[in-house]
């Protein structure tokens, strides 16, 4: 069976970043204005006052201290709390195909590859701006790759569940050479006006080329040694939005057409779970986490990634076994690990492993476990 590598990985970061300050003092704001304005329904016991925010809440619920945005403006707006992006011709470079050809040309440049010699495209995040034409077929045609191209979504997980049919395509010589594309503009989806979730989400998109060992030309490759994937169904994270909401006039504009969570139970529920599926993996492979440099793991939520690392580890897990990056990028959903991975693996040298994991709604868990070469 061909062996699959990864030979490159690409990141776009956006121009505008948002601290912790700006986005409750516009928060803040809005909840001023909004139990002025219901004041007497309040008062009455009809409308439940909303409670303000503050920076050290959002860093003891998060780890986070900024996020990056495509747009900056409309989300600071209190009467908006929205990113004004606005729409583009059909002629025009969508921005998710924009955000893809910035991060991919970087992957392709790091693994000494044309975009010609990219014979499949996976475009993998949380959220498509539509539905067809795929954006993985925008995105081949503006990069100038051959082969097919198809959109996945598994929310918080489509990174590493790319990796995997990348991996997988590489296998069975349906393709010589794949790029997975996490374009995410997360701050579409969320809700700035939920105190519990509105610091959460922040914007960016990686891309990872995956290709056949025989034909790789890169110097920083890391071979494939194993993938795992698992799928739970859950409603504690969901986001209704789509396109039969037109059909029932009475949910639109409800809380639930976007991003919306139960936090407790996903802790919960999802901690133990990847915990278990990361360990029961490696010793599939015939390895321990102990033998593990580094755990490149979904950038959610800072105690998440401390208490898996805790069960993976002991309870005294080294900082520098699981890297963050949550604290400048906040939640950036199935690209945080593979920013992880792309910034904190220069030190490795040949023999060492990495795992990357992501982890989100569905539930979904995926696994990929990497060898230096």
């Amino acid at each position: 069976m061909t062996t699959a590598v990864i030979s490159g990985t690409g990141l776009f970061t956006p121009s505008s970043s948002i601290s912790n300050d700006e986005l409750v003092a516009s928060f803040n704001a809005y909840v001023k204005a909004f139990n002025l304005e219901h004041a007497a329904a309040i008062s009455r016991g009809e409308v439940a006052a909303l409670e303000g925010s503050s920076s050290d809440f959002v860093v003891k619920a998060s780890g986070i201290q900024s996020r990056y945005v495509m747009e900056k403006e409309g989300v600071l707006d209190p009467k908006r709390m929205c990113p004004k992006i606005s729409e583009r011709s059909n002629e025009a470079l969508s921005i998710q195909a924009e955000m893809g050809v910035t991060a991919s040309k970087e992957a392709l440049e790091r693994a000494g590859k044309a975009a010609g010699e990219i014979d499949a495209v996976f475009v993998a995040c949380s959220n498509m701006q539509r539905p067809y034409p795929a954006m993985a077929i925008e995105l081949q045609n503006a990069l100038g790759c051959s082969g097919y191209g198809f959109d996945l979504n598994v929310a918080c997980s489509s990174a590493t569940f790319g990796i995997l049919t990348a991996a997988s395509a590489i296998q069975a010589g349906s393709a010589k050479a794949a790029l997975v594309v996490s374009p995410e503009v997360c701050s579409g989806h969320l809700n700035f006006r939920r105190r519990d979730s509105h610091f959460i989400f922040g914007d960016a998109c990686t891309a990872v080329v995956v290709e056949s060992a025989a034909a790789c030309k890169g110097k920083d490759v890391f071979g494939i040694v194993g993938t795992r994937a698992v799928t739970k169904f859950s409603n504690n994270i969901r986001n209704n939005f789509g396109f039969l909401n037109r059909c029932d006039e009475s949910g639109i504009g409800k809380d639930d057409k976007l991003f919306v969570q139960n936090g407790r139970q996903v802790f919960k529920e999802v901690c133990p779970m990847v915990a278990d599926l990361i360990e029961g993996h490696l010793k599939d492979l015939g390895l321990t986490p102990a033998q593990v440099k580094r755990f490149f793991l979904h950038q959610a939520n800072l105690a998440m990634n401390e208490l898996i690392a805790k069960r993976l580890l002991g309870k005294d897990s080294p900082r520098g076994k699981t890297p963050v990056i949550l604290d400048e990028y906040a939640n950036t959903s199935s690209a945080g690990s593979i920013i992880a991975f792309h910034k904190h693996h220069a030190d490795f040298v040949p023999g060492d492993l990495g795992v990357i994991c992501s982890f989100g709604a569905g539930y979904s868990i995926g696994s990929v476990v990497v060898k230096k070469k």
